[in-house]
């Protein structure tokens, strides 16, 4: 599928541990895959998705120095997302198989988050101004 984006915008890069032959949490979650394209031993190399327009890639780790949250046995970024409903969204994530980190609550700042670690260990942070 291709797309011309008219605004600045980021697509995150998440690293996945090489030989990952399945990504269906992400479907599962709500995301829709443009392409994926594959070794040929059938795992996955790279794809692209979006959520709701919010374009995110899924890459093997292959360079050295790069290090899927598993490997690294932590966080290694945390993916904010703005979204109208982030309790509908949570609970979706939740569903797919994703793990609660923080539930959604309405902050003093302003916001209403929630945190969910996917199934590779990448954290989403699930939110919108109040």
């Amino acid at each position: 599928m291709s797309q011309e984006v008219s605004i600045t915008h980021f697509a995150p890069e998440l690293h996945i541990p090489k030989g990952t032959f399945q990504i269906d949490f992400y479907s599962k979650w709500g995301a829709v895959e443009h392409f994926c394209f594959r070794n040929e031993d059938g795992s996955i190399h790279v794809a692209e998705l979006d959520f709701d327009g919010a374009i995110f890639h899924v890459h093997e780790t292959m360079r050295g120095n790069a290090l899927e949250p598993k490997s690294a046995m932590g966080v290694t970024t945390v993916i904010g997302l703005f979204v109208p409903d982030v309790q509908k969204v949570m609970d979706r994530a939740i569903t797919a198989g994703a793990i609660l980190v923080n539930p959604t609550t309405d902050h003093d700042y302003g916001y209403r988050q929630g945190m969910f670690q996917d199934p590779f260990g990448h954290f989403w942070q699930i939110q919108k101004k109040i």
